[in-house]
């Protein structure tokens, strides 16, 4: 998938697409960098001109140049995850909820369930009741805390990770003249592993690519693993309805494992209710098929691997 994409921007450079004008959203830094390097060995130095980074890179560099617009000033700081739980045990304390006696969230659990309903947009009640039950009769004190928690992040001209993510779909939604100008930026976007995106994450992209609608994404429905940190797979099978028109093309060449792997995930994928139909090969052969072992925890797990490594 990675090489394709890199190989996708290749494709417009070749094709006289000024290089400033490609955006290229991966998760992490490092991922970044070696796509841009790895398109660097394919079409030279003009590929460094490609606007490259994670989703909150990117965010972080426009709300630096536009956030005044909508009301950020350019000068905030940066909360890191570790100066947000702090701020938020403030908040916890300022309303008398930081009391050992009364059950209540903790500071780290209070800036998971806040994080979780930003990027999902799933109702902090439903969150409680979901992944922490025991807090579920508190959730009036739970919202009183996030809203203490944002007003002194509005105070002291504080940015915690997830409100870059906030404020760029915001900048992009809330006037249309200043959305065309941020999404005018770019004449292409590519995102990579899209199945990991989140439901704010795609409202940006829909901002972004909405105009010019050239939007290229990479991603497996089938690997949709991260849903625990708010990565929602619906938005890469909900892709051709939010995009009408897009072109699907199935990569089902497998380079990594031996057939008779592919020939058990094939069947087990098969199973899924709604899925993009692909049978993945191997030109790598092989006889023997999986093992399926049953350990009694992940210890047994570990030894049993290593132990067959070893041998």
């Amino acid at each position: 998938k990675t090489r394709m994409l890199i190989h996708r921007v290749a494709h417009l450079l070749a094709r006289g697409v000024p290089a400033e004008r490609i955006l290229l959203l991966t998760f992490t830094r490092r991922a970044a960098q070696e796509m841009l390097q790895r398109c660097e060995r394919l079409v030279g130095s003009a590929s460094q001109r490609v606007a490259g980074g994670t989703f909150h890179a990117t965010a972080h560099r426009l709300l630096r140049r536009y956030g005044p617009a909508a009301g950020v000033a350019a000068d905030f700081t940066i909360l890191d995850q570790g100066d947000a739980e702090d701020l938020m045990q403030l908040s916890r304390a300022a309303l008398g909820l930081a009391d050992k006696k009364s059950r209540f969230p903790k500071k780290e659990t209070l800036h998971r369930v806040y994080s979780r309903h930003v990027n999902t947009e799933i109702p902090v009640g439903r969150i409680l009741l979901d992944d922490y039950p025991q807090f579920a009769e508190r959730e009036d004190e739970v919202l009183a805390v996030f809203c203490d928690y944002t007003a002194r992040k509005a105070a002291r001209n504080l940015v915690d990770y997830d409100d870059l993510l906030v404020f760029w779909a915001t900048l992009l939604e809330a006037s249309p003249e200043l959305g065309r100008t941020i999404a005018g930026l770019y004449d292409h976007v590519l995102v990579d592993e899209y199945q990991d995106t989140n439901v704010l994450q795609a409202r940006i992209l829909r901002g972004m690519g909405g105009g010019h609608r050239n939007v290229t994404v990479v991603g497996d429905d089938a690997q949709s693993i991260y849903a625990f940190r708010g990565a929602h797979h619906r938005n890469i099978l909900d892709f051709p309805h939010e995009f009408p028109g897009a072109t699907v093309v199935t990569l089902e060449q497998n380079y990594r494992s031996r057939q008779p792997i592919l020939d058990t995930t094939n069947a087990v994928i098969a199973q899924a209710a709604e899925r993009y139909a692909k049978r993945l090969f191997s030109e790598r052969g092989g006889i023997e098929r999986p093992w399926l072992v049953s350990c009694r925890d992940e210890a047994e797990q570990t030894r049993f691997v290593v132990d067959r490594i070893l041998a």
